[in-house]
């Protein structure tokens, strides 16, 4: 690959400000246009492309968007060949230079080995890294040693609207010959050394309704004479987790996945130095002092996070009010092998035996708004063994097995879905700063992540 067309092609599609969290009609069709320069991009390679019109989305304010189209795209259908299929989106998080960019967010610019704008690491530069790696084939004349397809959306920021139903869709069409499923939309958790992902924490959202009535009172008039609703809120939230960070739900860690010891021994492999994580996360200290713990409780192990509390004053200044009706909101991020209603009866137990103890009159509601399921890979595949190959060769080095604490739906619903091995490549440096402002992917990880897709096409059909 010429890393100078490789670049024009990044800076054409970081131009494009394919923003799909805001809901308004300028961006949805700068969202348009994006995928219809993918779809371009792929055919200029020969690829069969299909773009599936995905309908419109209805807002609440009554406006009707188009949903962008999903891209299902194909080269080669050798039945003797192993078939790959990519995952990757291109719609980006809003960014404006004034919210604290050096440079326009839109405008792909270099400073010092590192390639600024909106996108560059989240997807657009792994999604074209992928297509450099096939294209690379194509300029040399060569055979591609794998057939291989590409899902593309423009949705994922906004909750990947319709992607599931499609994939159950064409579970007995696109997907039918398909043996291994790639994503590389996360990053590794070196500057410098490459990861293989091979799990993702699920997430259950809980709200807590407390409610006395739907007026606020005067605290003058009132206080000392009434259950307030929002004493029994920070009670409430004050039982479910300690200051070490155990969640104090009876029965929570249950079903978590015993630790074996082959587990234990990828996590002490990991290349972190706790001081500068430390110090860049701007942290005077984390709960735990070791690089294995801290790993654990943030990838194989549930927390619990409390998030906000809805209809509290929370405005600068004072105001004596007692909130009539309360609403507090924490999540627990799930693992292996957690059941996700378990967890929400669990939860429903602890606080209304929490609630029933303090013998109050207000009311309390508590209900899941949220559940999405952890995600884990058997990471003795075929493909974790060709993509650790194909790391040596390019970058030298084993790569890190890591876990992703957030949750990254698309893996589990592929793996669930098809039921074909899914596994997370990621190119970006954990400094990437996806979603934040100054967002980059360095020109090294472009270029050589390039060319690891293009060393695990002929690693994967050795093995296969």
């Amino acid at each position: 690959m010429d890393p100078k067309l490789g670049r024009m092609t990044l800076k054409e599609w970081v131009a494009v400000e394919s923003d799909s969290v805001q809901p308004v009609p300028r961006l949805r069709q700068e969202l348009l246009r994006m995928m219809v320069l993918a779809e371009e991009r792929l055919r200029s390679l020969g690829a069969h492309v299909n773009a599936v019109n995905m309908g419109s989305q209805k807002l609440p304010d009554g406006q009707t968007l188009p949903i962008p189209p999903i891209i299902l795209a194909e080269l080669g259908n050798n039945p003797e060949k192993p078939t790959v299929c990519f995952y990757g989106h291109l719609d980006v998080q809003p960014a404006r230079q004034a919210d604290g960019w050096r440079t326009d967010p839109y405008t792909l610019t270099e400073v010092d080995g590192k390639l600024y704008g909106r996108g560059t690491t989240d997807n657009k530069g792994p999604v074209l890294a992928w297509i450099n790696a096939v294209s690379t084939f194509r300029a040399l004349d060569e055979d591609l040693p794998v057939n291989i397809k590409f899902i593309i959306e423009g949705m994922e920021e906004a909750g990947s609207l319709a992607l599931e139903e499609l994939v159950k869709k064409e579970k007995a069409g696109f997907f039918s010959n398909v043996d291994y499923i790639v994503i590389s939309d996360n990053l590794w958790i070196s500057q410098s050394k490459p990861a293989l992902t091979y799990g993702t924490r699920g997430n259950s959202y809980f709200m807590v309704e407390v409610k006395c009535r739907d007026q606020d009172f005067h605290s003058g008039t009132f206080g000392g004479i009434l259950n307030e609703p929002m004493a029994d809120l920070v009670a409430l939230l004050g039982s479910l987790v300690d200051s070490s960070g155990r969640i104090l739900i009876p029965g929570i860690y249950d079903h978590v996945a015993p630790l074996t010891e082959e587990e234990r021994k990828m996590y002490e492999a990991i290349d972190l130095d706790l001081e500068e994580y430390r110090h860049s996360s701007q942290m005077q200290k984390f709960l735990f002092d070791t690089k294995e713990e801290l790993l654990m409780h943030l990838w194989r192990f549930p927390s619990l996070s409390i998030h906000g509390i809805e209809g509290a004053f929370d405005e600068p200044g004072a105001k004596t009010v007692i909130p009539g009706r309360v609403i507090g909101k924490f999540s627990i991020r799930l693992v292996p092998h957690m059941n996700m209603s378990v967890v929400e009866k669990q939860v429903k137990r602890h606080l209304e035996s929490t609630f029933s103890k303090r013998n109050s009159s207000n009311q309390m509601t508590i209900s899941m708004t949220l559940g999405l399921h952890p995600w884990i890979a058997n990471i003795r595949d075929n493909q974790y063994l060709a993509a650790k190959r194909a790391i040596k060769t390019v970058f030298g080095t084993e790569p890190d097995m890591i876990r992703d604490g957030s949750t990254i739906p698309i893996a589990q619903i592929f793996q669930a879905t098809i039921q074909k091995s899914v596994m997370m490549l990621p190119l970006g440096a954990v400094d990437d700063g996806e979603h934040s402002q100054n967002e980059k992917i360095n020109r090294w990880n472009y270029i050589e992540g390039s060319k690891v897709f293009a060393a695990f096409f002929l690693e994967v059909a050795k093995l296969h």
